[in-house]
């Protein structure tokens, strides 16, 4: 008796870590889905602006009721304009999260897409570092929409972070100030199956990308495969 629990505890251990690992998966395979339709819409994220991005950051469906109970978060991944100073190709994604319920109310109860843009090298370095409180550590705009409109606004050149919205087919700028992003280490070990952290997983490539990555690294390499920001 005492052997089969012993095997029984030993078979749970490894299927945990293939469930989570799995989970993430799914969660980077969404991403990619979420910004590939993002792109295609009729009136998206300008070329201006994602070509100044240094990084992008999908969350995508999350919903009003995770924000209601206990501070609960949404997850998400991003990726970044690869290297030190941001002007490799994007990179392996590094999982993320996005806390507080300041925000929750403007969900209206159905699920919703989240697109975050990383527009400074400051903004983005100290993301992968360390929580960071949106418009707060890190100063934030909601995001301009239509391809023909300009990242040489008032509002877009000072924001650090630009941030959409995306729900019952409705893509707009929203606000999401209050709120903290910050690294998921823990998915990070999920999904690539060893400690690794987001620095090292922008700036030193310490990882290759999944194949979950594909369509979310393909999308933005097609649509924006040079960083066109004159900050450096």
């Amino acid at each position: 008796m005492r052997k089969t629990v012993v095997t029984l505890s030993l078979l749970g251990m490894m299927v945990l870590p293939v469930f989570g690992q799995d989970k993430e998966e799914d969660r980077v395979k969404t991403a990619g889905t979420v910004i590939s339709e993002i792109m295609n819409l009729p009136d998206d994220i300008p070329q201006d602006v994602i070509d100044k991005a240094d990084c992008v950051v999908v969350l995508p469906s999350v919903l009003k009721a995770a924000f209601v109970v206990g501070g609960s978060y949404g997850r998400g991944v991003m990726t970044c304009r690869s290297g030190r100073h941001f002007r490799g190709p994007w990179s392996a994604p590094t999982m993320m999260a996005l806390e507080g319920a300041s925000f929750g109310f403007q969900l209206g109860g159905q699920a919703t897409d989240f697109v975050l843009l990383l527009m400074s090298p400051t903004s983005a370095a100290n993301i992968l570092k360390s929580k960071v409180k949106i418009g707060g550590d890190a100063s934030a705009a909601a995001g301009p929409v239509g391809r023909n409109a300009s990242a040489e606004t008032d509002v877009t050149m000072r924001a650090q972070i630009l941030s959409y919205s995306r729900a019952r087919g409705l893509f707009a700028g929203v606000s999401l100030s209050g709120s903290t992003l910050r690294p998921d280490n823990d998915a990070n070990k999920n999904l690539y199956g060893k400690d690794v952290s987001a620095e090292a997983i922008v700036f030193d490539k310490a990882v290759p990308p999944p194949p979950s990555a594909a369509k979310l690294l393909g999308t933005l390499n097609r649509k924006s495969p040079r960083n066109l920001s004159k900050e450096k």
